[in-house]
């Protein structure tokens, strides 16, 4: 059990899962997926991140720079290899989505992430320097990590 303490449990920021979806990226976050495939991790993913993917899928589907068959393989991988973990939200992470939405945090994905990461003990992996501010301005508890943290 000393190597299951010893884990990272990671969960991941929608711009963590695109690459796996096909979906171009900044090289901040190609960057932080090769530290964690170096890394002994445990990640997870939420729902909510499959479906803001969805939504920029939507977008590249407009501009004709979109690979369903390459969209979909990543989806099945995502959800289907084992790799990655889903999480399940219990009713009080969006309580909390919407307490961090009234205090001012106005992106219910992040404030859904944030709340799942807190709730169960994760560390989440984001470039989301705003929510890393707000989180400090608002003294929460701060699970975010960035790629050169890892």
């Amino acid at each position: 059990m000393k190597n299951k303490k010893n884990t990272l449990r990671i969960l991941l920021d929608t711009s963590f899962i695109l690459p796996t979806l096909g979906i171009d990226v900044a090289k901040k976050v190609l960057d932080g997926l090769r530290k964690l495939a170096q890394t002994r991790v445990e990640i997870f993913y939420s729902r909510f991140s499959i479906l803001e993917s969805l939504w920029i899928a939507t977008r590249l589907i407009r501009n004709f720079t979109f690979d369903i068959k390459r969209f979909t393989y990543g989806l099945k991988s995502i959800m289907q290899s084992g790799r990655y973990n889903c999480i399940n939200e219990p009713p009080e992470t969006f309580i909390k989505a919407l307490e961090l939405y009234e205090l001012g945090h106005k992106d219910l994905i992040d404030n859904i992430l944030y709340a799942s990461s807190v709730h169960l003990n994760l560390k989440l992996l984001t470039l989301d320097t705003e929510l890393k501010e707000f989180i400090k301005n608002e003294k929460l508890e701060d699970p975010i990590i960035f790629p050169d943290q890892i």
